[in-house]
């Protein structure tokens, strides 16, 4: 809340309160006293340092890549060692002295040699080719750095070599799904909570999509479409993002806000994916299998279900509106089969009511992003229709003119009935 952007609104706000006679010159003081101080953040000092260190680092590695055949193997894992001494070293040093930026960039580059040390061991004395264990013992490895320090660096690491882990076991074992990431995922979104961190929020949150990209593309789902598996996955994401923000709490806040944001993101382009991928594939399907796992479904409902109880916690129409537009988009999956002898059209109205729901509902609660990913899914969706599916233009024209005229009837009538104020 105290970040730069509100305190420069803040003290503009105070000035003119203060110049208006609304506050007292002693209250506007008080204000600004009881204000915590702000975190130094990053100035040009800081970054220069950083890229200094960056090329200093990288001169190292390209002087040790460069002889590294000459070098003999106790060495070369000596050198790794030394650098994640060093690393560690300097990230106590900086944390000490109050540089943050720079102790969380130290704490990041320990986390990438403990991997290259990692690799270097596998190759010297040529154990098991499981790439995709070693990446797992990666991961371990940067979270306990993360845990220790509370680098996001490291976290960013660990998660990065986590997704890598996933993706490389669902690719290895499509028949089954890998849920032991789920357990590393919630593990990093302990860590976001507790350190109450937008940053460490946004990486948990992008963390999220590998995963069920990777279950979505599994190649023995005989006849699953990957979009209605994805929806699935964007309605948990926002619905369990909307529900954790409505817990009383500040830290839930503000994970569950960034949680919903990258859910609403996904849920518009779950829905263009939908039109512009699944008509062909639906039609000359052969298989008897379900568009959707059982699994899936029960995720996508659980976040219908948390998005409507955020709403009835919050007492926000928005929200409900929301959860609206993810039952929309997960009703669109059932309704594409049906119309296999046609066009999907009350599919393509399923999407386009969900979209428009979303961007109402970022109006109601006043969340920018919901409303961008609302527009953009809107836009997305009017195109798939026009041109990206075969089929007669002169329907879909059709369609979009007579969608067009009840939404504008729809807006008509919802400007009348609110009251002046609100218009």
């Amino acid at each position: 809340m105290f970040d730069k952007t509100y305190r420069q609104r803040l003290e503009a706000d105070l000035a003119q309160w203060e110049a208006d006679g609304v506050i007292a010159p002693a209250a506007a003081a008080s204000i600004r006293t009881a204000l915590p101080p702000l975190s130094p953040g990053i100035n040009i000092a800081v970054v220069v340092a950083i890229v200094g260190g960056l090329l200093i680092a990288a001169a190292f590695l390209a002087f040790v890549a460069a002889h590294w055949t000459e070098i003999a193997r106790l060495l070369r894992f000596a050198i790794l060692l030394a650098g994640m001494v060093v690393a560690g070293g300097l990230g106590a040093w900086f944390a000490s002295t109050g540089r943050a930026v720079l102790a969380d960039l130290c704490a990041s580059i320990g986390a990438i040699i403990f991997g290259a040390g990692i690799a270097l061991v596998g190759q010297m004395y040529h154990l098991g080719d499981d790439f995709a264990g070693g990446m797992l013992l990666w991961s371990i490895g940067a979270f306990v750095a993360a845990l220790l320090t509370g680098s996001r660096g490291a976290l960013a690491v660990g998660l990065v070599a986590a997704c890598i882990w996933t993706c490389m076991r669902s690719y290895d074992a499509p028949d089954a799904l890998h849920l032991p990431f789920v357990a590393v995922w919630l593990l990093a979104g302990g860590l976001a909570l507790a350190w109450n961190s937008r940053a460490a929020a946004h990486l948990v949150a992008i963390a999220a999509l590998p995963w069920w990209i990777a279950t979505a593309l599994r190649f023995d789902f005989d006849g699953v479409q990957p979009s209605f598996v994805l929806a699935n996955g964007a309605a948990l994401l926002f619905g369990a993002g909307l529900a954790i923000a409505a817990a009383p709490s500040p830290r839930a806040l503000r994970l569950g806000a960034v949680l919903s944001i990258y859910g609403a993101f996904s849920l518009a382009v779950v829905a263009v994916l939908e039109v512009i991928t699944v008509d062909d594939i639906i039609r000359f399907r052969t298989g008897t299998a379900p568009a959707q796992p059982l699994w899936a479904m029960l995720c996508g409902i659980a976040g219908v279900i948390l998005a409507f109880v955020s709403a009835k916690l919050t007492n926000r129409a928005g929200e409900a509106v929301a959860g609206c537009a993810i039952g929309l988009v997960l009703l669109a999956a059932p309704i594409w089969p049906a119309s296999t002898g046609g066009e999907p059209w009350f599919a393509y109205a399923a999407l386009l009511c969900a979209m428009l729901c979303l961007v109402v509902s970022g109006v109601l609660d006043d969340v920018r992003p919901r409303i961008v990913a609302g527009w953009l899914g809107i836009a997305g969706v009017i195109a798939g229709i026009t041109w990206a599916v075969k089929g007669s233009l002169l329907r879909r024209s059709a369609f979009l003119a007579v969608a067009g005229i009840i939404t504008v009837v729809f807006a008509t009538a919802l400007n009348r009935a609110l009251p002046r104020s609100e218009r």
